[in-house]
C-alpha cells in the first residue's frame, strides 16, 4: 500500500500542473500567521510536512528563516520545489519521505502541517504520527479538511476534524491548543474547502 501511496503522489505531480490541483495557494496567509504568533528567532528550526511544491518556503526563505526543511512522499513534488526556487533551493534541507517512515535526525521548534495529517485514516498511521510530534516538536501548526470539508481529496479518502477533535487528539501528547480559526479554502478551479487550523505548543 505504502508504495501504491508513493506511486500516487509521484503521479500527481508528475502530471498535474499547480492550476490543477486543489491545495495551491498564492499566498498562505493562515499558515504565516500563525507561524510569526509564535515569535521565533530567523535560526528556529521549522519543517514543511507534506509540503510539496507550496510556496510556504519561499515565503519564509524571504521572511529570514534560516533553517528551514521540507518533507513530501513525492521526489517529483520537491524537485518542482527546487526549480522555482533556483539558487534559494540550497538555503533549505529536502526530505523526500512518506510521514509513516520518517524518522527524524534532530528535534523542531516548529512542525508545519497543511493537509498532510488529514490523509492519515488508520489509527495506527495516526498514533505513529502522534508520537513523532511528542517526541520531535515544540510548536505545531495543523491545518486539515474541516467537518464542513471535503471527505476526499485527490482521489483518497481523508479523515476530517473540527476545532474539539484536534484538541482532544493532541492534548494526550502534551499540546495546547493556542488559536483555531476556519478558512474556506478557494481553489484554483472555483470551489472551495472549509479547512481547520489550530496552532499549539508543547508544555
Amino acid at each position: 500500500m505504502e508504495n501504491n501511496l508513493k506511486e500516487h503522489w509521484e503521479t500527481v505531480y508528475a502530471t498535474k500542473t499547480p492550476q490543477e490541483v486543489s491545495w495551491t495557494q498564492e499566498r498562505p496567509a493562515i499558515s504565516l500567521d500563525f507561524i510569526s504568533s509564535f515569535q521565533l528567532e530567523k535560526s528556529a528550526s521549522i519543517i514543511d510536512i507534506g509540503g510539496g511544491d507550496s510556496l510556504l518556503v519561499d515565503f519564509l526563505i524571504d521572511l529570514g528563516y534560516t533553517n528551514l526543511s521540507v518533507l513530501d512522499i513525492s521526489a517529483h513534488a520537491i524537485e518542482r520545489a527546487k526549480v522555482r526556487l533556483g539558487e534559494k533551493a540550497s538555503l533549505v534541507t529536502w526530505i523526500v519521505s512518506d510521514i509513516n517512515d520518517f524518522e527524524p535526525l534532530q528535534n523542531y521548534d516548529l512542525w508545519h502541517d497543511r493537509a498532510a495529517f488529514h490523509f492519515l485514516t488508520s489509527q495506527k498511521d495516526i498514533e505513529r504520527y502522534m508520537e513523532l510530534v511528542s517526541k520531535h516538536v515544540k510548536q505545531l501548526v495543523i491545518g486539515t479538511f474541516s467537518t464542513n470539508g471535503p471527505f476526499k481529496c485527490s482521489g483518497l479518502e481523508i479523515t476530517q476534524y473540527d476545532e474539539n477533535e484536534l484538541g482532544q487528539l493532541f492534548g494526550p501528547h502534551g499540546f495546547e491548543v493556542q488559536t483555531t480559526k476556519r478558512e474556506d479554502h478557494m481553489t484554483p478551479f472555483g470551489t472551495t474547502q472549509n479547512f481547520v487550523f489550530a496552532s499549539m505548543v508543547k508544555l
